[in-house]
């Protein structure tokens, strides 16, 4: 017998990076269960990185917020493995091969932001 779901989705908040392993774990994941969310680019629209370091009190990316949940800094497994639990889906079958917890190319050169005038 397979688990119901909930049947209203929570509304999507994500704050990612455009090209991001992490974060393309964390699309992918949304892809496979089709969760609608609202893609917020926080490298090219510094008001996104704002508002993701004031909703989730932290800097760092992916971040999400699914209905009044907060999941900071998590990877495409960490997210899958919260919405099973929270059977926000259910369990499906994907030939999807996209890592679900893998790094940015260029993780390790971090790039300077300078926020107002």
């Amino acid at each position: 017998m397979v688990e119901e779901t909930r049947q209203e989705r929570p509304e999507i908040t994500a704050w990612m990076k455009p090209t991001c392993g992490w974060s393309n774990g964390v699309r992918a994941v949304l892809a496979k269960y089709g969760l609608e969310y609202d893609d917020r680019d926080i490298i090219n629209v510094p008001d996104h990185f704002l508002e993701m370091v004031n909703v989730t009190g932290q800097r760092y990316q992916p971040s999400l917020r699914i209905g009044d949940a907060v999941l900071a800094d998590i990877s495409g497994d960490e997210l899958e493995q919260w919405l099973l639990s929270s059977k926000v889906v259910a369990p499906v079958a994907t030939d999807d091969d996209t890592p679900l917890d893998e790094g940015c190319a260029d993780h390790s050169a971090p790039a300077s932001v300078t926020f107002g005038s």
